[in-house]
């Protein structure tokens, strides 16, 4: 059965001016591979992977071309143009992806990026986009996900306490707001890693590292600025989560956790006031 929307394996069946048709070897249906698509090493009777759209004329064409996306999946799209009927993107094809006003969670511009899922639509037999996405995601315990794993990100939606990210390859995951330390925006693709899983299935992801490795990261940045700051800094695990994040750009938990694998390195020691750094005697 030929697939829109899908990579298959297809024989090159015959020739004829317009290119090669192709066939599937269980019902032998046929879809035409352009002339233009063509290479020397492609001959009749061979196997050739290709991925099968619709095109404007509502006719079933393969490319060699590789997509952004195919059907059951979620990319990073940009819009190229507008009109009456919606959004299309473009997704490394001739033919572009149509995003209906009606499948869209906000308006949607031309130049814009967003986070699209494609799917076979069953009345038209055509490929539509959505950004619509929670129907399509899941978020359970059950993921496989494990904590600290890095995970590749799409940022699809902000709420009031964080960014909404697809963590490929459809699973929904949240970062939030007060755990981030640089521009987030919507449209992003970003590296992220996986928080503990929680008994609700939910997933929370961080832009740093979990663990030991992010403790590792962050401790230079602190001892930096305990030495340009003569060896003393005037923050305690008391001083508020504001002023930390304002001063360091991580929150105050994971700063009293680097605080204290500092302190059991024995590099620094921590006073009433603040944090001083333990020198070494010579």
């Amino acid at each position: 059965m030929i697939k829109v929307g899908e990579y298959q394996t297809l024989k090159i069946d015959r020739e004829m001016p317009q290119g090669f048709y192709l066939t599937d070897a269980e019902d032998e249906e046929e879809v035409l591979l352009p002339r233009s698509f063509i290479t020397e090493e492609m001959e009749l009777g061979k196997t050739i992977e290709v991925f099968v759209y619709c095109d404007s004329e509502e006719r079933d064409i393969a490319t060699t071309e590789k997509p952004l996306i195919t059907v059951g999946n979620f990319a990073r799209l940009k819009v190229n143009s507008v009109n009456e009927f919606g959004a299309f993107c473009g997704f490394g094809v001739p033919k572009e992806l149509l995003v209906p006003y009606s499948n869209q969670s906000i308006k949607l511009n031309a130049g814009d990026n967003c986070i699209v899922y494609m799917y076979l639509d069953e009345l038209s037999d055509r490929l539509v986009g959505t950004t619509k996405l929670r129907p399509f995601l899941k978020h359970t315990a059950e993921s496989g996900l494990t904590m600290g794993q890095e995970v590749d990100l799409l940022v699809y939606e902000e709420t009031e306490i964080g960014f909404r990210v697809v963590i490929l390859p459809n699973f929904n995951g949240i970062i939030y707001k007060n755990e981030i330390n640089t521009d987030v925006k919507i449209g992003q693709s970003l590296k992220g890693y996986i928080k503990p899983i929680r008994e609700d299935g939910k997933i929370d992801v961080s832009l740093d590292p979990i663990g030991h490795l992010s403790i590792t990261k962050n401790e230079q940045t602190i001892m930096d600025a305990l030495l340009a700051s003569d060896g003393f800094l005037p923050f305690t695990d008391k001083s508020s989560p504001d002023a930390i994040r304002a001063r360091f750009g991580i929150s105050k938990k994971l700063f009293k956790k680097i605080l204290g694998s500092l302190y059991k390195q024995r590099l620094v020691v921590l006073e009433e006031k603040g944090v001083r750094v333990i020198k070494k005697k010579s």
